[in-house]
């Protein structure tokens, strides 16, 4: 938790970093902004292109939200800069996704198409009716909205079908035979 919270944030050429009032940090970038703010206890500065976070003591509490701020800003400048991306596969006959307007409608073999409503700063887009890209600037949003879209049909074990990350691996289970 601490050897995280160590370490110095380096920023890239074209991010920015402003201190606020009560802990805010905002961060800029080619693809955009994004704001945190600190917890009471953790402070911050800036020198040059390195970023630095501090706690008051070694208190197990104040480690602990020392390296996950750290962690946290350190994702923010990621994001600005190159951004994140998750990758999905869709396998299973007639299992297909498409964008419409602010939706993304999945038909995955149920009586009726999924619409899943995009949420704001994320860009999805689907290529061979089977492979969907989320992509956007904060880690979190992209990371739940890829584990949303997965939630609505997980890959089974038995035929392989559903949605799954690109490159996840399902571990097949042999069915039942007949004696």
């Amino acid at each position: 938790m601490s050897r995280i919270g160590n370490k110095s944030i380096d920023l890239p050429d074209k991010v920015k970093i402003n201190l606020g009032d009560g802990g805010l940090v905002n961060v800029e970038g080619p693809k955009g902004k994004l704001s945190y703010t600190l917890p009471r206890t953790i402070t911050a500065k800036s020198e040059g292109s390195k970023f630095t976070l501090a706690r008051p003591d070694d208190e197990r509490a104040n480690k602990a939200l020392h390296g996950l701020a750290r962690s946290l800003v350190a994702n923010m400048v990621t994001g600005v800069s190159t951004g994140y991306v998750k990758d999905l596969e869709i396998q299973g006959v007639g299992f297909k996704a498409a964008v419409q307007g602010d939706k993304l409608n999945l038909s995955l073999g149920k009586s009726h198409p999924i619409l899943f409503p995009i949420p704001a700063g994320i860009k999805i887009t689907v290529t061979d009716n089977t492979k969907v890209r989320v992509e956007g600037i904060d880690k979190q949003v992209v990371g739940q909205a890829a584990a949303n879209i997965r939630g609505y049909y997980p890959p089974e074990p038995y035929k392989g079908k559903g949605v799954r990350y690109a490159g996840e691996n399902v571990q097949r289970k042999e069915g039942k035979t007949v004696q």
